[in-house]
């Protein structure tokens, strides 16, 4: 045991590890117990144990820009008056949620009357009711118009069946909302079994430890770097014209600002982001480069300090849109934050950036995806091809469970040779999907990186990049129409870009 430290490093990487499997366990639970595809095949959620005060403890491996944002739902009501059994759920992305699909439940934990904590998931819910099947619509200016927004609310079964009532398919709602609960539950189990077994006052420690322990770690990689400062500039293709992003990233000795001031105001659309979400994809960023390895816990992100003017894309106000800052505009803030942080440590090349978001409803059914595809090159390695990049870290829906589910046929979904970015090292390749229909139906895209490549760096090649085509027609990258029986639905994802000159360009 030392000094500084409450418990010896044994103790400490025991109760990591046993916190560690605890969140793996929820996650398992939530997608063992889910009835949509989304979830059960896709994988699209998280699940997090925080302490008392709304700190994160731990969590799970599962989405980035989930696990990042989650601690400000959990921060929205840490101040109420808790009780044993109490459960939360909320979505709204302008108090602690991302986008309205993303519905958070929150349990409190307490054992013997003493608050331990609170057990949290998130998952994307294939539809969150409103006027767009889905939840994702391409053209959203409002919140109000991308679905039911849930503020801060007590729960119980009757809350979550009311709720799911607002919305389409409303018993695979209720069920993946309860599957949501069995992971809390899973959760307050573990936690509870924890202090049973080692004590509260240890639990109390070691929480205090992980955090402490996950700070240190980021504070030494930063300050293993030089001071300095360096800046960043890109765009997302907004349907009105491209959208400028600017960031300024400053190192001083173990701690990190990240500056976005300079980047566009919000606009009418949905690419804006809420705060949480800004500080999601900075975090990410942050960790890959310093200390990949570190606990994942809010100790991590204790030297970051993120700034994004109020008003603006990466910190709007209510009650601008936002379901496409949360998936696309979030890529685009892990590229600046690389971009930034490739002056003072290796950086790989740009990935695909985008998420390719596709939805497709009929009648009584409604199907979400994200489409993987190329990730850039690194300093000493070929980017992997076919793969989630960055902030999605879900899996593909296999061809088997989609037809079996939905009326729809895939015509190919293959490797998309050639289009990641030649170099020393090349990018990984793009995916093609390409699904027809077996009956009438209405799709969604929202998807970016169509005007402007994902680049290379030390002068590796851009990827190419991203097209949609419907019959073989070009059509717009954020858009939405109907499907006829027959009609072809193409998408090409980008590829990543290159890393170094030489042999491969």
């Amino acid at each position: 045991m030392t000094e500084r430290n409450g418990l010896d490093p044994v103790a400490l990487q025991v109760m990591t590890g046993a916190l560690r499997a605890a969140c793996d366990e929820m996650g398992a639970v939530l997608i063992r117990s889910a009835h949509s595809p989304n979830i059960t095949e896709r994988h699209d959620c998280s699940t997090a144990l925080f302490d008392p005060v709304g700190e994160l403890i731990m969590q799970a491996e599962h989405i980035p820009v989930h696990l990042g944002s989650m601690p400000d739902a959990v921060a929205v009501i840490v101040g109420e008056d808790h009780r044993e059994g109490d459960l939360w759920i909320l979505n709204d992305p302008y108090r602690g949620g991302t986008h309205l699909p993303d519905i958070t439940l929150i349990s409190s934990v307490f054992e013997r009357g003493e608050l331990l904590g609170f057990a949290a998931s998130r998952a994307h819910h294939a539809d969150i009711g409103g006027p767009t099947p889905g939840g994702m619509p391409a053209l959203s200016v409002t919140l109000d118009e991308e679905g039911v927004v849930i503020p801060p609310t007590r729960a119980d079964d009757a809350v979550l069946s009311g709720l799911a009532d607002q919305m389409r398919n409303p018993e695979q709602r209720l069920a993946d909302l309860r599957a949501q609960r069995a992971a809390n539950l899973t959760g307050i189990r573990r936690l509870r079994r924890l202090a049973q077994s080692q004590g509260a006052d240890l639990l109390r420690t070691a929480t205090r430890e992980i955090l402490d322990y996950a700070e240190r770690r980021t504070r030494a990689a930063l300050e293993a770097i030089p001071d300095g400062e360096s800046s960043a500039e890109d765009l997302l293709e907004g349907t009105d014209g491209d959208i400028p992003l600017r960031l300024r990233a400053t190192i001083s000795g173990d701690s990190l600002e990240l500056d976005f001031d300079g980047s566009a105001d919000q606009v009418a659309g949905n690419l804006n982001c809420p705060l949480s979400v800004t500080k999601a994809a900075c975090f990410y960023a942050v960790r890959v480069v310093c200390d990949p390895d570190a606990p994942p816990s809010a100790g991590a992100w204790r030297p970051v300090t993120v700034r994004a003017p109020e008003g603006s894309l990466l910190n709007a106000r209510s009650p601008a849109a936002v379901v496409g800052g949360n998936v696309e505009t979030s890529s685009r803030v892990a590229d600046l934050v690389f971009e930034a942080l490739a002056a003072f440590a290796p950086v790989g090349a740009n990935g695909q950036g985008t998420m390719n978001n596709l939805t497709l409803s009929g009648e009584d059914w409604t199907y979400y995806e994200t489409i993987g595809g190329g990730q850039g090159a690194c300093p000493d390695a070929d980017g992997p091809s076919a793969g989630h990049v960055a902030m999605s870290n879900t899996l593909n829906t296999p061809i088997e469970a989609l037809e079996t589910d939905f009326p729809v046929l895939v015509r190919e979904l293959s490797i998309r040779r050639g289009s990641g970015g030649g170099g020393r090292h090349r990018g990984g390749d793009g995916i093609v999907r390409d699904l027809e229909a077996l009956e009438p139906m209405r799709y969604t895209l929202i998807g970016e990186r169509r005007r402007h490549s994902p680049q290379g760096r030390d002068g590796g090649r851009p990827g190419a990049a991203g097209r949609d085509l419907l019959n073989g027609r070009p059509i717009r990258a954020k858009g939405e129409g109907t499907l006829a029986p027959g009609d072809r639905l193409r998408i090409e994802t980008p590829g990543g870009g290159g890393f170094g000159s030489g042999s491969n360009s």
